[in-house]
């Protein structure tokens, strides 16, 4: 029978190493499992039992040499990589795809890596690829060869995939992450459809509203102030004359003012407190607020559920989910529940007084602790929240294409009206003396 090397970590956290015997890769976590341990990285020993992890590094020792000094008659022919093509969500999730088919048929990590190596066309991938099939060989877990790549994947892959060692389901997470990665293209390609007459519009507006400022209106100014003999314009029409001559004569100004606003944006959105305010305003705002406030509950009670049910501690389940949500809110919410259920709290307490989420959530919650059956309630949670943002999308691409023409007349409108009130005043003006 074939044996298998492992490496996993007990309830308290603490990390052991060992090989068992088992017909394929699947009973050997449950073999691991059963020992009430929880699996980090399995694969085929080899034969050499407990020596397996020995051989690796005298292969890695004395091919190291050769695969330095290939490597650098390589980097002199390849393209640098800044030049190099970046990774499309396509690309990611038909890799995933792959790699979960690989995996969920007891292939072991590391030679399922080297077949996508051998089969992935783009560069990039390609690369990443043989370097993480090189540090899963040399002893590091796959979430670990992961993060070495933050370019390809994100925190969420990295911690998505940490958390489906921890609980042994690696191929469920590899599948979870493509259908996550498959419906996030699905709803974008949605948005681009609905968008694109949109987005059109807007540039041509954009383009004809700058012309006007600049080219158009100056002169309208001069005429306006001969033939009205500097009698007051219209409010309206006075401020877009004061936009126009701002435009004309700090248009270098008005630039630079917006790239550094951009600037500093970004930069307050990198830190901690920054990102928790524009989170609290995102989930709070008209319109894209439910829907972003569905898909994170909808991403957390997937992943929680998906941890329970693999026999993951619930405080270091919860810690893995704090840190996969994409959301500062839901994370100190996550956060708030993780400290009270330390403490010997529920669940139900902390979720119902963060005021994150809705009284459904919470009450499904506490059925599920009271009935023993909290995963299959997270899971029926994250179904219902998929659904309800489908919905949300569908909605939100049907009235996103009429509310900007609306915005959009409103602005071009503005600007026409602001020009003819003074001429309507001229025409009075000529009338009246005639």
């Amino acid at each position: 029978m074939p044996k298998f090397a492992y490496i996993a970590k007990d309830s308290t956290g603490k990390e052991s190493r060992g090989t068992v015997e088992a017909a394929t890769q699947a009973q050997a976590v449950a073999v691991v499992r059963g020992m009430g341990l929880f699996p980090t990285a399995i694969g085929e020993a080899g034969g050499g039992g407990g020596s397996a992890a020995k051989k690796a590094a005298p292969r890695a020792a004395t091919g190291g040499a050769k695969r330095k000094s290939s490597s650098k008659t390589k980097i002199e022919i390849k393209m640098p990589k800044f030049l190099r093509p970046r990774v499309k969500q396509k690309d990611l999730t038909v890799l995933t795809r792959q790699l979960a088919t690989l995996v969920d048929a007891g292939l072991p990590l590391l030679r399922g890596l080297n077949v996508l190596k051998r089969q992935t066309a783009h560069p990039t991938l390609r690369d990443a690829l043989s370097g993480m099939g090189e540090a899963v060989e040399s002893g590091s877990t796959f979430s670990e060869s992961l993060a070495n790549y933050p370019r390809i994947f994100d925190n969420l892959y990295v911690n998505m995939v940490r958390a489906g060692e921890a609980g042994g389901v690696l191929e469920v997470v590899l599948n979870r992450l493509a259908e996550f990665a498959e419906k996030a293209e699905k709803i974008k390609n949605k948005v681009k459809g609905a968008m694109v007459y949109p987005i059109v519009v807007l540039i041509a507006a954009v383009g004809i509203t700058g012309f006007l400022l600049v080219a158009v209106i100056p002169k309208f100014s001069d005429i306006f102030n001969d033939l009205l003999a500097g009698q007051p314009l219209p409010a309206i029409t006075q401020f877009v004359m004061d936009a126009s001559n701002l435009v004309v004569a700090n248009w270098l100004l008005v630039v630079i003012g917006v790239a550094v606003f951009i600037a500093l944006f970004k930069v307050f959105a990198k830190t901690k407190n920054g990102s928790y305010i524009l989170d609290v305003a995102k989930i709070n705002m008209p319109l894209f607020g439910g829907l972003i406030r569905k898909t994170a509950i909808s991403r957390m009670t997937r992943t929680l559920g998906t941890l329970l049910s693999s026999g993951v501690p619930v405080l270091q389940a919860l810690t893995i989910v704090r840190d996969t949500t994409g959301n500062a809110v839901i994370s100190r919410a996550i956060q708030s529940v993780h400290d009270s259920v330390k403490e010997g709290e529920s669940m139900t307490t902390p979720l119902s007084t963060c005021n994150v989420f809705p009284p459904m959530v919470i009450s499904m919650v506490e059925v599920g602790e009271e009935t023993g059956a909290l995963p299959d309630m997270l899971g029926r949670i994250a179904e219902t929240y998929d659904d309800e943002v489908d919905n949300a999308v569908a909605g939100l691409t049907s009235v996103i294409e009429p509310l900007m023409i609306i915005v959009l007349a409103v602005v071009v409108g503005t600007i026409v009206i602001a020009m003819f009130m003074p001429m309507i005043q001229i025409i009075n003006t000529l009338g009246s003396s005639n």
